[in-house]
Protein backbone atom coordinates (compact mmCIF):
# COMPACT_ATOMS: atom_id res chain seq x y z
CA UNK A 1 0.00 0.00 0.00
CA UNK A 2 2.47 2.20 0.96
CA UNK A 3 4.59 1.53 -2.33
CA UNK A 4 1.47 2.53 -4.38
CA UNK A 5 1.04 5.76 -2.65
CA UNK A 6 4.55 6.40 -3.28
CA UNK A 7 3.82 5.98 -7.10
CA UNK A 8 0.98 7.81 -7.36
CA UNK A 9 2.62 10.61 -5.67
CA UNK A 10 5.57 10.55 -8.53
CA UNK A 11 3.33 10.00 -11.28
CA UNK A 12 0.80 13.69 -9.68
CA UNK A 13 4.13 15.47 -9.06
CA UNK A 14 5.41 14.74 -12.58
CA UNK A 15 1.93 16.00 -14.39
CA UNK A 16 1.30 18.82 -12.06
CA UNK A 17 4.89 20.16 -13.27
CA UNK A 18 4.79 19.00 -16.60
CA UNK A 19 6.71 21.93 -17.84
CA UNK A 20 9.18 21.72 -15.40
CA UNK A 21 9.88 18.16 -15.88
CA UNK A 22 10.44 18.40 -19.50
CA UNK A 23 12.96 20.98 -18.87
CA UNK A 24 14.58 19.17 -16.16
CA UNK A 25 14.81 16.12 -19.02
CA UNK A 26 16.13 18.08 -21.64
CA UNK A 27 18.80 20.03 -19.58
CA UNK A 28 19.98 16.65 -18.08
CA UNK A 29 20.18 14.63 -21.46
CA UNK A 30 22.03 17.55 -23.45
CA UNK A 31 24.43 17.83 -20.21
CA UNK A 32 24.40 14.01 -19.97
CA UNK A 33 25.24 13.21 -23.88
CA UNK A 34 28.16 15.89 -23.76
CA UNK A 35 29.34 14.40 -20.35
CA UNK A 36 29.44 11.00 -22.88
CA UNK A 37 30.47 12.78 -25.97
CA UNK A 38 33.82 14.13 -23.77
CA UNK A 39 34.39 10.59 -22.53
CA UNK A 40 34.14 9.02 -25.98
CA UNK A 41 36.60 12.22 -27.17
CA UNK A 42 39.01 11.14 -25.02
CA UNK A 43 38.51 7.26 -25.91
CA UNK A 44 39.07 8.35 -29.59
CA UNK A 45 42.27 11.10 -28.99
CA UNK A 46 43.77 7.72 -26.78
CA UNK A 47 43.20 5.21 -29.17
CA UNK A 48 44.31 7.56 -32.05
CA UNK A 49 47.57 8.55 -30.50
CA UNK A 50 48.56 4.76 -29.99
CA UNK A 51 47.98 4.17 -33.22
CA UNK A 52 49.74 7.10 -35.20
CA UNK A 53 52.31 7.16 -32.10
CA UNK A 54 53.56 3.60 -33.11
CA UNK A 55 53.50 4.69 -36.88
CA UNK A 56 55.57 7.60 -36.65
CA UNK A 57 59.17 8.05 -38.12
CA UNK A 58 62.01 10.43 -38.08
CA UNK A 59 63.48 11.53 -41.55
CA UNK A 60 66.70 12.72 -41.81
CA UNK A 61 66.64 14.43 -45.60
CA UNK A 62 69.74 14.04 -47.50
CA UNK A 63 70.59 17.51 -49.37
CA UNK A 64 70.63 16.97 -53.36
CA UNK A 65 72.26 19.60 -55.65
CA UNK A 66 69.49 22.07 -55.60
CA UNK A 67 69.68 22.17 -51.93
CA UNK A 68 73.56 22.70 -52.04
CA UNK A 69 72.51 26.01 -54.02
CA UNK A 70 69.79 27.20 -52.23
CA UNK A 71 70.17 25.95 -48.75
CA UNK A 72 72.64 27.37 -45.93
CA UNK A 73 72.52 23.76 -44.49
CA UNK A 74 74.14 22.13 -47.56
CA UNK A 75 77.03 24.26 -48.63
CA UNK A 76 79.43 21.90 -49.02
CA UNK A 77 77.49 20.75 -51.45
CA UNK A 78 75.28 17.38 -51.92
CA UNK A 79 75.60 14.33 -49.67
CA UNK A 80 78.10 12.07 -50.98
CA UNK A 81 77.62 7.97 -50.45
CA UNK A 82 80.63 8.20 -48.12
CA UNK A 83 78.69 10.57 -46.47
CA UNK A 84 75.53 8.46 -46.99
CA UNK A 85 77.29 5.38 -45.53
CA UNK A 86 78.55 6.75 -42.49
CA UNK A 87 75.07 8.16 -41.26
CA UNK A 88 73.70 4.99 -42.08
CA UNK A 89 76.16 3.66 -39.79
CA UNK A 90 76.00 5.68 -36.77
CA UNK A 91 71.83 5.28 -36.90
CA UNK A 92 72.57 1.34 -36.71
CA UNK A 93 74.96 1.51 -33.87
CA UNK A 94 71.49 3.66 -32.00
CA UNK A 95 69.84 1.77 -29.16
CA UNK A 96 66.79 3.97 -29.92
CA UNK A 97 66.48 3.22 -33.33
CA UNK A 98 64.43 0.12 -34.30
CA UNK A 99 64.60 0.01 -38.47
CA UNK A 100 66.04 2.03 -40.63
CA UNK A 101 64.54 2.63 -44.44
CA UNK A 102 66.20 4.49 -46.86
CA UNK A 103 64.13 6.46 -49.78
CA UNK A 104 65.85 7.34 -52.49
CA UNK A 105 64.96 10.56 -55.11
CA UNK A 106 63.07 7.90 -57.80
CA UNK A 107 61.02 6.48 -54.39
CA UNK A 108 60.27 9.83 -53.14
CA UNK A 109 59.22 11.21 -56.83
CA UNK A 110 57.09 8.54 -56.67
CA UNK A 111 55.18 8.80 -53.56
CA UNK A 112 55.03 12.82 -53.90
CA UNK A 113 53.20 11.94 -57.54
CA UNK A 114 50.35 9.63 -55.38
CA UNK A 115 49.93 11.99 -52.45
CA UNK A 116 49.96 15.25 -54.83
CA UNK A 117 49.30 14.47 -58.66
CA UNK A 118 46.57 16.72 -58.83
CA UNK A 119 48.97 19.17 -57.50
CA UNK A 120 49.99 22.13 -60.25
CA UNK A 121 53.15 21.98 -59.05
CA UNK A 122 53.67 18.38 -59.60
CA UNK A 123 53.83 18.50 -63.04
CA UNK A 124 57.40 21.00 -62.57
CA UNK A 125 59.06 18.40 -60.18
CA UNK A 126 61.85 16.43 -61.19
CA UNK A 127 63.27 13.05 -59.29
CA UNK A 128 66.30 15.12 -59.21
CA UNK A 129 64.81 17.55 -57.10
CA UNK A 130 63.58 15.34 -54.21
CA UNK A 131 65.36 14.50 -51.54
CA UNK A 132 66.97 11.51 -50.20
CA UNK A 133 66.12 10.35 -46.34
CA UNK A 134 66.24 7.82 -44.05
CA UNK A 135 63.01 6.79 -42.55
CA UNK A 136 63.58 5.90 -38.64
CA UNK A 137 61.11 4.00 -36.57
CA UNK A 138 62.07 4.71 -33.15
CA UNK A 139 61.56 2.18 -30.43
CA UNK A 140 60.50 4.96 -28.33
CA UNK A 141 58.85 8.40 -30.36
CA UNK A 142 59.61 10.30 -27.18
CA UNK A 143 63.24 9.74 -28.11
CA UNK A 144 63.35 11.89 -31.21
CA UNK A 145 66.00 14.58 -30.00
CA UNK A 146 68.37 12.05 -29.48
CA UNK A 147 68.07 11.77 -33.30
CA UNK A 148 68.11 15.30 -34.08
CA UNK A 149 70.97 16.07 -32.31
CA UNK A 150 73.55 13.61 -33.62
CA UNK A 151 72.57 14.56 -37.20
CA UNK A 152 71.43 18.23 -37.21
CA UNK A 153 74.11 20.56 -38.83
CA UNK A 154 75.99 16.79 -40.20
CA UNK A 155 77.86 17.40 -43.75
CA UNK A 156 75.35 15.69 -46.14
CA UNK A 157 71.99 16.28 -43.63
CA UNK A 158 69.21 18.90 -44.81
CA UNK A 159 66.96 18.59 -42.01
CA UNK A 160 66.11 16.04 -39.22
CA UNK A 161 61.98 16.06 -39.07
CA UNK A 162 59.72 14.51 -36.80
CA UNK A 163 56.04 13.46 -37.91
CA UNK A 164 55.24 13.76 -34.21
CA UNK A 165 55.55 17.19 -34.02
CA UNK A 166 52.99 17.21 -36.17
CA UNK A 167 50.31 14.91 -34.59
CA UNK A 168 50.87 16.54 -31.29
CA UNK A 169 49.52 19.72 -32.78
CA UNK A 170 46.12 18.01 -34.05
CA UNK A 171 46.01 15.61 -30.68
CA UNK A 172 46.23 19.42 -29.08
CA UNK A 173 43.61 20.73 -31.44
CA UNK A 174 41.30 17.76 -30.64
CA UNK A 175 42.12 17.98 -26.74
CA UNK A 176 41.13 21.70 -26.93
CA UNK A 177 38.17 20.61 -28.47
CA UNK A 178 37.19 18.08 -25.70
CA UNK A 179 37.65 20.33 -22.81
CA UNK A 180 35.57 22.90 -24.25
CA UNK A 181 32.70 20.24 -24.41
CA UNK A 182 33.73 19.53 -20.73
CA UNK A 183 33.26 23.29 -20.30
CA UNK A 184 29.89 23.37 -21.88
CA UNK A 185 28.84 20.10 -19.85
CA UNK A 186 29.72 21.60 -17.33
CA UNK A 187 27.74 24.78 -17.25
CA UNK A 188 24.57 22.23 -18.58
CA UNK A 189 24.90 20.24 -15.25
CA UNK A 190 24.54 23.20 -13.59
CA UNK A 191 21.75 24.46 -14.99
CA UNK A 192 19.97 20.80 -14.94
CA UNK A 193 20.82 20.88 -10.96
CA UNK A 194 19.53 24.54 -10.61
CA UNK A 195 16.22 22.74 -12.43
CA UNK A 196 15.76 20.21 -10.46
CA UNK A 197 16.13 22.06 -7.47
CA UNK A 198 13.34 24.69 -8.25
CA UNK A 199 10.93 22.04 -9.23
CA UNK A 200 11.44 20.18 -6.17
CA UNK A 201 10.67 23.39 -4.00
CA UNK A 202 8.01 24.17 -6.10
CA UNK A 203 6.37 20.61 -6.03
CA UNK A 204 7.05 20.52 -2.04
CA UNK A 205 5.53 24.21 -1.89
CA UNK A 206 2.46 22.84 -3.96
CA UNK A 207 1.76 20.22 -1.68
CA UNK A 208 2.58 21.57 1.54
CA UNK A 209 -0.61 20.44 2.49
CA UNK A 210 -0.48 16.67 1.77
CA UNK A 211 2.84 17.17 3.63
CA UNK A 212 1.52 18.53 6.61
CA UNK A 213 -1.38 15.85 7.26
CA UNK A 214 1.26 13.47 6.79
CA UNK A 215 3.71 14.74 9.73
CA UNK A 216 0.61 15.54 11.64
CA UNK A 217 -0.23 11.50 11.61
CA UNK A 218 3.10 10.50 12.20
CA UNK A 219 4.88 9.53 8.76
CA UNK A 220 8.40 9.20 8.81
CA UNK A 221 10.75 12.00 7.26
CA UNK A 222 12.01 9.63 4.35
CA UNK A 223 8.26 8.33 4.03
CA UNK A 224 7.23 12.48 3.11
CA UNK A 225 11.11 13.17 1.19
CA UNK A 226 10.67 9.66 -1.05
CA UNK A 227 8.32 10.70 -3.74
CA UNK A 228 9.72 14.20 -4.81
CA UNK A 229 13.50 12.31 -4.72
CA UNK A 230 11.84 9.50 -6.87
CA UNK A 231 10.35 12.38 -9.16
CA UNK A 232 13.87 14.12 -9.43
CA UNK A 233 15.27 10.96 -10.22
CA UNK A 234 12.56 9.32 -12.57
CA UNK A 235 13.00 13.07 -14.77
CA UNK A 236 16.47 12.44 -14.38
CA UNK A 237 16.53 8.89 -15.55
CA UNK A 238 14.43 9.59 -18.46
CA UNK A 239 17.08 12.36 -19.67
CA UNK A 240 19.65 10.36 -19.13
CA UNK A 241 17.84 7.75 -21.64
CA UNK A 242 17.34 10.41 -24.04
CA UNK A 243 21.01 11.16 -23.67
CA UNK A 244 22.40 7.41 -24.51
CA UNK A 245 20.15 7.28 -27.63
CA UNK A 246 22.26 10.39 -28.43
CA UNK A 247 25.48 8.84 -28.08
CA UNK A 248 23.85 5.81 -29.64
CA UNK A 249 22.05 7.56 -32.69
CA UNK A 250 24.95 9.66 -33.48
CA UNK A 251 27.81 6.97 -33.68
CA UNK A 252 25.29 4.69 -35.88
CA UNK A 253 24.97 7.62 -38.14
CA UNK A 254 27.94 9.68 -38.01
CA UNK A 255 30.67 6.73 -38.13
CA UNK A 256 28.82 3.71 -39.05
CA UNK A 257 25.80 4.79 -41.44
CA UNK A 258 24.57 8.42 -43.02
CA UNK A 259 28.16 10.28 -42.98
CA UNK A 260 29.86 6.91 -43.28
CA UNK A 261 33.18 8.61 -41.64
CA UNK A 262 34.33 5.10 -41.07
CA UNK A 263 35.26 4.62 -44.71
CA UNK A 264 35.27 8.19 -45.85
CA UNK A 265 38.14 8.79 -43.61
CA UNK A 266 40.37 5.36 -43.39
CA UNK A 267 43.18 7.29 -41.98
CA UNK A 268 41.38 7.79 -38.65
CA UNK A 269 40.91 4.87 -36.70
CA UNK A 270 37.61 5.11 -35.03
CA UNK A 271 36.66 4.07 -31.91
CA UNK A 272 34.37 0.79 -31.20
CA UNK A 273 30.29 0.30 -30.20
CA UNK A 274 32.65 -1.04 -27.29
CA UNK A 275 33.51 2.04 -26.17
CA UNK A 276 29.82 3.74 -26.47
CA UNK A 277 28.02 0.67 -24.25
CA UNK A 278 30.61 0.72 -21.60
CA UNK A 279 29.41 4.10 -20.77
CA UNK A 280 26.01 4.14 -20.96
CA UNK A 281 25.58 2.51 -18.04
CA UNK A 282 27.73 5.11 -16.38
CA UNK A 283 25.20 7.74 -17.93
CA UNK A 284 21.88 5.97 -16.23
CA UNK A 285 23.46 5.70 -12.73
CA UNK A 286 24.85 9.29 -13.02
CA UNK A 287 21.63 10.14 -14.32
CA UNK A 288 19.76 8.49 -12.09
CA UNK A 289 21.72 9.69 -8.57
CA UNK A 290 22.46 13.20 -9.70
CA UNK A 291 19.04 14.25 -9.81
CA UNK A 292 18.21 12.22 -6.45
CA UNK A 293 21.12 13.68 -4.40
CA UNK A 294 20.09 17.47 -5.70
CA UNK A 295 16.97 16.77 -4.16
CA UNK A 296 17.99 15.25 -0.82
CA UNK A 297 19.87 18.49 0.05
CA UNK A 298 16.82 20.29 -1.88
CA UNK A 299 14.38 19.04 0.52
CA UNK A 300 16.48 19.89 4.10
CA UNK A 301 15.87 23.57 3.49
CA UNK A 302 12.61 23.45 1.87
CA UNK A 303 10.85 20.96 3.25
CA UNK A 304 11.16 20.69 6.90
CA UNK A 305 10.12 17.41 8.46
Amino acid sequence: MRAQFVLSEIGVGLRRNLTMTFAVVVSVALSLALFGGSLLMSDQVSKMKGYWYDKVNVSIFLCNKSDAENDPNCAKGAVTEDQKKAILADLKKMQVVQTVTYESQDEAYKHYKEQFGDSPLAGSLTPDQMQESYRIKLKDPEQYKVIASAFNGRDGVQSVQDQKGILDNLFGLLNGMNWAARAVMAMMLVVALMLIVNTVRVSAFSRRRETGIMRLVGASGFYIQAPFIMEAAVAGLIGGTVACGFLVTARYFIIDHGLDLAHKLTLINFIGWDAVLTKLPLILATSLLMPALAAFFALRKYLKV
